[in-house]
C-alpha cells in the first residue's frame, strides 16, 4: 500500500485549517485596562453619597457609591471601613477582608481597620492566625486597654497552640 501524496497534502491542509479556526475561536486579547486616576475630591462626593444612602437604608446604593469612592481614593480609611462593614453584612467576607487589607496598606496606623479585619477573619473566615495578628496590632495602636480584646487574644493563642 503506497502513500498517496494528494491525500497527505489534503490532510495537512485540513489540519492547518483546524488549527487556524481554533485560534480564531480563542479568547479575545485585550489591552490592559488603564488604572483609575486618584481623585480625592470626587471620592469625597461619592463617600457623602454613600453615607446618605446608608442612612436612608439603601445599602446597595451605599456599596456602589463607596466602591467608587475607594477606587478614586483608597487612602480614605473611614470609607474603606464603612464599605467593608456593609460587605460583611452582605456575607461578602472575603471581599471585605481584601478591602480592609488594602486599607491597611494605605493607612497602617488606623486601629479600626485592624480590629474589623480581625473580627471578620476569626468569626466568618475562621482564619485564626490573621485574626490574632490584627487583634494584636489593634491593641498596639489603641491607647486604652481593652479587656475584651485581650481575652479574645488569649483565647486565640490557646486555640492556636
Amino acid at each position: 500500500m503506497g502513500c498517496n501524496p494528494l491525500r497527505s497534502a489534503g490532510v495537512l491542509w485540513a489540519f492547518l485549517l483546524m488549527v487556524f479556526l481554533a485560534g480564531c475561536a480563542g479568547q479575545e486579547v485585550r489591552p490592559p485596562e488603564e488604572a483609575v486616576k486618584s481623585d480625592p475630591e470626587k471620592a469625597a462626593n461619592f463617600a457623602k453619597e454613600g453615607r446618605k444612602a446608608f442612612e436612608e437604608g439603601r445599602k446597595g446604593a451605599a456599596v456602589q457609591a463607596w466602591q467608587k469612592a475607594v477606587e478614586l481614593d483608597p487612602t480614605n480609611a473611614v470609607t474603606v471601613n464603612n464599605l467593608a462593614l456593609v460587605l460583611k453584612d452582605q456575607y461578602r467576607f472575603t471581599e471585605a477582608v481584601r478591602l480592609l487589607e488594602t486599607g491597611i496598606a494605605h493607612s497602617p496606623e488606623v486601629a479600626e481597620l485592624h480590629f474589623n479585619l480581625a473580627v471578620i477573619a476569626e468569626l466568618y473566615l475562621l482564619d485564626l492566625e490573621t485574626a490574632l495578628e490584627h487583634y494584636n496590632r489593634y491593641r498596639e495602636l489603641s491607647k486604652a486597654e481593652d479587656q475584651e480584646v485581650s481575652g479574645w487574644i488569649a483565647d486565640l493563642e490557646r486555640r492556636l497552640e
